[in-house]
């Protein structure tokens, strides 16, 4: 990624999180992607704690596509929020597009009971 392109992701990212925030009862399902992994967080942001993370390295299964992956981070991270009591959560995209990896990881999410 080069300079020019990490900066435009990091002033959509700041756009997105000036409407986005998360609260206790409803927390920031943020989303980090790296080249190799995706990562994904719950985050109360009135006391800036992370709730609950989950990565793609966290699965049993290391084998298949990246994007089928993120749709089973997903289906992970919900699992363990609806353990956590969690049942709705504000989708934060991290500046990148809704589209590949993101979207399965929110699709996978959804299907496993989150609401957002």
């Amino acid at each position: 990624m080069t300079k020019i392109q990490k900066r435009k992701r990091e002033v959509r990212h700041k756009r997105i999180r000036a409407k986005v925030i998360g609260t206790a009862t409803r927390p920031r399902l943020s989303v980090y992607r790296s080249n190799k992994h995706l990562f994904l967080q719950l985050i109360n942001d009135k006391n800036g704690v992370t709730l609950i993370g989950a990565s793609d390295k966290d699965l049993k299964s290391k084998k298949g596509s990246k994007t089928n992956k993120a749709y089973e981070t997903g289906k992970f991270l919900a699992k363990k929020a609806l353990e956590a009591g969690i049942e709705s959560v504000v989708f934060d995209r991290g500046g990148y597009q809704y589209h590949g990896r993101v979207q399965k990881a929110a699709d996978g999410a959804r299907e496993s009971g989150l609401k957002f």
